[in-house]
């Protein structure tokens, strides 16, 4: 598995084959990978459009279940989902309808750091899973890009491409509690990435999501006292 799709993101499929196999791109992320048919439910151009330019309402709930009003069926979905056509606790798409009574997020609206923290001490403890991005199970970067899509902020998928984006910072004393922390293996190639917290500390997935010491050199692992990763750079984001 290379990443996970969260309730009410679209993709465009490219290529049928391997059976129930599709080859997609994500619409979030331009992420290309595969999925069975059986996951995803075909719609319109149309309503893709819209959904992709209108739809920017999020679940704020960690775990919550959508009725569909005709069959009275229950769904459930994680914090970081999309809300299709969101209005008055309902939600519409392949002409479905859905209540969804929780708490939400405005996509569109850009927080100030101190949310990304709240958000980001949602997901302590959560199991790391490669290619996860729910509570559930998730990965560093999938990790760091739903705290910033909670925020308003559009990351690319992988730690790689996230240390792209954003403002080089030229020593951690310079960083402050948000900004996003990258680290590289023997080669130089960026393998993992996690966000900066106050006095000298970082959240990241590794093995779960956890808490460590941040310096100049690296993570300081504070259960097995040794560093575990080498600090490559810090970026600022916003």
């Amino acid at each position: 598995m290379v990443t996970q799709l969260l309730f009410g993101e679209t993709v465009k499929i490219y290529e049928e084959k391997k059976g129930d196999w599709r080859k997609i791109k994500t619409a979030f992320d331009d992420y290309d990978c595969w999925v069975d048919k059986k996951q995803i439910t075909e719609i319109s151009i149309e309503e893709f459009e819209h959904i992709n330019v209108h739809s920017k309402v999020l679940s704020a709930e960690l775990i919550h279940v959508i009725q569909n009003k005709t069959t009275e069926e229950y769904i459930p979905i994680v914090l970081g989902s999309f809300l299709p056509n969101y209005k008055n606790n309902n939600i519409t798409f392949n002409k479905s309808e859905y209540v969804f009574d929780g708490l939400t997020f405005d996509g569109l609206k850009k927080n100030t750091k101190n949310k990304l923290i709240e958000n980001a001490y949602i997901y302590l403890n959560a199991p790391y899973l490669w290619g996860g991005r729910s509570p559930l199970g998730i990965d560093c970067s999938g990790f760091t890009q739903i705290l910033y899509k909670l925020n308003g902020v559009q990351l690319p998928r992988d730690a790689s491409q996230q240390a792209k984006v954003g403002q080089t910072l030229s020593f951690v004393e310079e960083s402050e509690a948000g900004d996003l922390a990258f680290f590289d293996n023997d080669e130089g190639n960026i393998i993992h990435v996690g966000m900066v917290l106050d006095n000298n500390k970082i959240i990241h997935a590794s093995g779960k999501v956890r808490i460590d010491k941040l310096d100049h050199q690296g993570i300081y692992n504070i259960e097995t006292n040794q560093y575990s990763h080498r600090l490559r750079l810090i970026k600022k984001i916003i």
